[in-house]
């Protein structure tokens, strides 16, 4: 394989082909000082601004920004109506509340996703039942969804891993099918569409995360969107304590009192938070752009190491949210864990995503999970690895970190 060349005239690889990794005492291919951080947003002078205008305006809690965050959202989505809230969890309990389901009721979900996909069912009292995810592409497997619906089940909760979406088509019908609701779990997959659909309009509700790392960062924050109007104004409700108006809407001339008239909660997203995510919302497009830029470098420089890339739809759009290719363990004499370590000494962050929720041991003694239930999750699991993936990363940038994976893999290759 011939990587691409550096500015120096030889690729990263070639420079230290014989170079012991870090961990063994070699010299790390990136400083300390330099270390590539794993998710690190990438904001800049009109996000600074943004912020201190909002800051100087003094009103910074729930006001003109988040209204005007969620236009700018509903629009890019195409979506009829947007509520921005405090995360994407609180969006997804938004979305179960809304919904009307509550104790003894059940969800499908996958086992493959991050526990904060599963709280809020919990949250709700009602049972999350996992389904394992297909091995080629992290989500949910829609062929093993219909076993594990019961007369309790109410809703099925999938996630758009890593920014690819998930089979919908087949997953709507069986939703129709068994009338069930359905809710998309969108933290990955703000650019996402599934054959010309955007992602978090297939379903009965699009539940987004602009956590620091995702593809938008508000600091924590998030988006909840429906075509729904009755939907979207008990979440809307639900968001602020259950008042029928919030202080803003009575500071600029709305009704001067409210009504409590359900136990809320207090979920809203405030101006600041806004504020810093409206200029990012604006470079989306150029930054899904720059990202699939270093997509396709990695897989240029990757492509003979042990590793299993997930496969692509051809006809849905992918966010590129996550790079993250499985290492095949059968070539390597150590695990992940030493992997891991081994970049970490070349002072480069990688990421795993993600433990399986069946094998926290909250799920596993609430709801008796175990490894053999969910194979594939528990296989993804074990191998997968997060690489840095984000529009302010340079082709050198990629080329350390494809040179650093190179030389530990080439360092841990099994004794054949």
């Amino acid at each position: 394989m011939r990587h691409a060349p550096l500015s120096g005239g030889k690729t990263a690889i070639e420079q230290d082909t014989n170079g012991l990794p870090a961990i063994a005492g070699g010299t790390p291919v990136r400083s300390r000082s330099n270390r590539l951080v794993f998710g690190a947003p990438v904001l800049g002078e009109e996000e600074i601004s943004s912020v201190a205008e909002c800051i100087r305006s003094r009103w910074i809690g729930l006001g003109a920004r988040v209204e005007r965050f969620e236009q700018e959202f509903a629009r890019y989505k195409g979506a009829p109506y947007a509520l921005a809230v405090s995360s994407g969890t609180a969006a997804i309990h938004l979305a179960l509340c809304a919904l009307g389901i509550g104790a003894g009721d059940e969800v499908i979900a996958p086992a493959m996703t991050f526990c904060s996909t599963i709280h809020p069912i919990v949250h709700n009292g009602a049972k999350p039942v996992l389904v394992d995810c297909r091995r080629d592409t992290f989500n949910i497997d829609p062929e093993q969804i219909e076993d594990r619906i019961t007369p309790r089940t109410r809703a099925i909760l999938v996630v758009h891993m890593c920014g690819r979406s998930c089979e919908m088509d087949p997953i709507l019908e069986i939703a129709r099918k068994h009338r069930l609701r359905v809710i998309e779990d969108c933290a990955h997959a703000i650019e996402t569409t599934y054959r010309g659909q955007a992602a978090g309009l297939m379903g009965d509700a699009g539940c987004f995360s602009f956590y620091p790392t995702k593809n938008i960062t508000t600091g924590d924050g998030g988006m909840f969107i429906t075509r729904d109007p009755d939907l979207l104004q008990r979440a809307r409700v639900l968001s602020l304590h259950g008042m029928t108006a919030d202080a803003w809407s009575r500071f600029v001339g709305g009704p001067s009192g409210y009504e409590v008239i359900e136990a809320g909660f207090k979920y809203n997203m405030t101006d600041l938070a806004a504020a810093l995510g409206l200029p990012q919302l604006m470079k989306i497009e150029e930054h899904w752009q720059q990202r699939e830029r270093v997509w396709l470098q990695y897989g240029r420089l990757l492509q003979d190491l042990p590793l299993v890339f997930p496969a692509a739809d051809a006809g849905s759009r992918h966010a590129y949210h996550l790079y993250t290719p499985l290492l095949v363990l059968e070539e390597l004499r150590v695990g992940r864990s030493e992997v891991i370590a081994a970049m970490e000494a070349e002072n480069i962050g990688v990421g795993i995503h993600y433990v399986p929720v069946h094998q926290h041991p909250y799920y596993r003694q609430q709801f008796g999970f175990t490894d053999s239930d969910f194979p594939n999750a528990t296989f993804v699991g074990a191998r997968t690895l997060s690489l840095p993936l984000s529009p302010a990363m340079s082709e050198q940038d990629v080329a350390d970190v494809a040179a650093a994976l190179t030389r530990i893999c080439r360092y841990y290759a099994a004794s054949t």
